[in-house]
């Protein structure tokens, strides 16, 4: 069924890094529900595997000494939808990744997973760059940490580096980045479940004390480019603005000035424009709602 080479279980994150030097043409598996699939599709037949999916140390939700939130790379998307410091503080990512697959994928799929793929129609993604999410890596050179824009690289690749053994062991979300603030995510696709995203739109915001403007607003899509994407344009547009329709129309079409849709089987770019522009309409004003704001 599966046509693997050979299949290494990591036993800590120490040992994960130095399999991963030994066996440099190895892939890292974890829940598998991405290696798996391609590999019986043929796409990754003969590999070796390196499978971290025993380190538990690499689970659950935590706020560390620096009160960011840290989620560790195979906390699966169940877990991270039923977690309480998620509903809590970033309640929109939990309803994102409730958005993948069945039950069983989400059962099985991992955080980690789902952003070391560098598919940009993952349903993590788009709210990971919204929220201005830090990516940990650990390698034999010790954790490096990235802004999750600077992961991907392009389509299908992130920033890696196996010649370091490094893994992925958390995704961290800054207390700048959440605290006080309220998102929504809209998914497009072609059924209302169990299928990838056409177009993914994931907007927070962060209102006035009074609650009348708009002091921070933030939106990322995914497929709307080669890897997910911040429209600053829009961000900027959306600046301390009142909450009125107005303000909502400027801040949707000023998205069109950032993100680079095309053509596809699944829409054209014309239709995709046409969406993301409603989309980010739709969130901000849902997100707005959340924080406790009225539109005008």
């Amino acid at each position: 069924m599966y046509d693997m080479k050979a299949l290494y279980e990591a036993e800590s994150v120490e040992n994960a890094v130095a399999l991963r030097l030994e066996h440099p043409e190895a892939q890292i598996i974890a829940g598998g529900s991405d290696v798996l699939v391609q590999m019986r599709e043929g796409k990754r037949a003969g590999k070796e595997l390196i499978s971290i999916y025993g380190l538990d140390e690499l689970r659950g939700v935590t706020i560390d000494e620096d009160e960011n939130i840290r989620i560790g790379s195979l906390t699966s998307f169940s877990n991270i939808t039923r977690d309480p410091i998620i509903r809590k503080y970033i309640n929109v990512l939990g309803e994102a990744v409730d958005m993948v697959g069945g039950p069983q994928i989400r059962n099985i799929g991992t955080i980690g997973g789902n952003t070391c793929n560098g598919v940009t129609s993952a349903d993590s993604a788009s709210t990971l760059h919204a929220w201005e999410a830090i990516v940990e890596l650990t390698g034999k050179s010790g954790i490096r940490r990235l802004p999750i824009k600077d992961f991907y690289i392009k389509a299908g690749q992130v920033d890696i580096r196996v010649e370091d053994g490094e893994i992925q062991t958390a995704i961290l979300i800054p207390r700048a980045s959440y605290e006080n603030c309220f998102g929504h995510y809209i998914k497009y696709a072609m059924r209302n479940a169990m299928d990838i995203a056409t177009l993914g739109c994931s907007v927070n915001v962060r209102l006035s004390p009074d609650k009348q403007t708009i002091a921070r607003a933030r939106i990322a899509y995914g497929v709307a480019g080669p890897v997910p994407m911040r429209c600053p344009s829009a961000e900027e547009a959306a600046k301390d603005k009142p909450l009125t329709l107005e303000t909502a129309e400027e801040f949707s079409l000023a998205v069109l000035k950032d993100i680079h849709a095309r053509d596809s089987w699944r829409a054209s770019k014309a239709f995709r424009e046409h969406i993301a522009v409603e989309m980010a309409k739709r969130c901000l004003i849902e997100s707005i709602k959340r924080a406790g704001g009225v539109i005008e």
